[in-house]
């Protein structure tokens, strides 16, 4: 899909000042109230010392999960994502694609079980089916139709009983795999919109959605960039397929 047109360098600006000033303004409010509250009772069991003479507050769900559970998970899950990448660009660089399919979906599967990633396949199959009618109003309106199942019951309920076992990241990993599984559903569908002639396969949507790097919390590449990128022919895999 990509963007057609570059928009006048003024409004740019304009763009990034409101950002930067609301950055600011967010970081000068988090400081006084973290100021204003440091030497509360309440909060000393939580607060243990920081970079540059500061204090850290260590109580938030979110950074612990970062910075202790889940960094070992995600370290090694990603350093065999590159060890295995490397492996199959030097010795298969034509398939390399399909084996970041395989190795994605292993580890979704190993992480989260055979009926979470059937969940994951029902989503990926059922907008593509829709994306073969190439209406771009059907594919945003089934994309959201989809992505607001998780915030109405019975719809979330039904769909979190997919991940089976209790652990710690289980919701966290849930709602992260399934939020963008839809979100790159959606772009792939737009692309296919535009493809003038045929369809991109259903493999090629797989492809996208289990790379590894970008299943659980992104960042989002759009299907058109991912495509363009993982099939390019290096001057290496020239020499290794002749």
């Amino acid at each position: 899909m990509g963007i057609k047109a570059a928009l006048p360098r003024y409004e740019l600006y304009v763009y990034n000042a409101v950002v930067y000033l609301g950055m600011l303004w967010a970081a000068s409010w988090i400081f006084d109230v973290s100021s204003s509250n440091v030497n509360r009772k309440t909060f000393k069991s939580s607060v243990t010392p920081g970079w540059f003479g500061r204090r850290m507050d260590t109580a938030d769900f979110e950074w612990v999960m970062w910075f202790s559970t889940y960094r070992d998970h995600i370290l090694f899950a990603l350093s065999g994502h590159v060890i295995f990448a490397k492996i199959c660009s030097m010795l298969a660089p034509q398939h390399r694609s399909l084996m970041y399919l395989c190795y994605g979906t292993l580890a979704v599967l190993v992480t989260m079980g055979w009926t979470y990633t059937t969940l994951i396949l029902s989503h990926c199959v059922l907008l593509y089916s829709i994306s073969l009618v190439k209406l771009r109003w059907l594919c945003f309106l089934a994309g959201l139709t989809t992505l607001s199942t998780f915030k109405m019951e019975p719809f979330i309920s039904w769909q979190a009983g997919f991940v089976t076992g209790d652990f710690e990241l289980r919701s966290v990993l849930f709602y992260g795999g399934c939020g963008f599984t839809i979100m790159r559903c959606m772009s792939f569908a737009l692309e296919n919109c535009e493809k003038k002639e045929g369809n991109y396969s259903i493999l090629e949507l797989l492809k996208y959605n289990f790379y590894l790097p970008f299943f659980f919390f992104g960042p989002i590449m759009t299907f058109d960039k991912f495509y363009a990128q993982v099939n390019i022919k290096k001057p290496m895999d020239s020499v290794l397929c002749s």
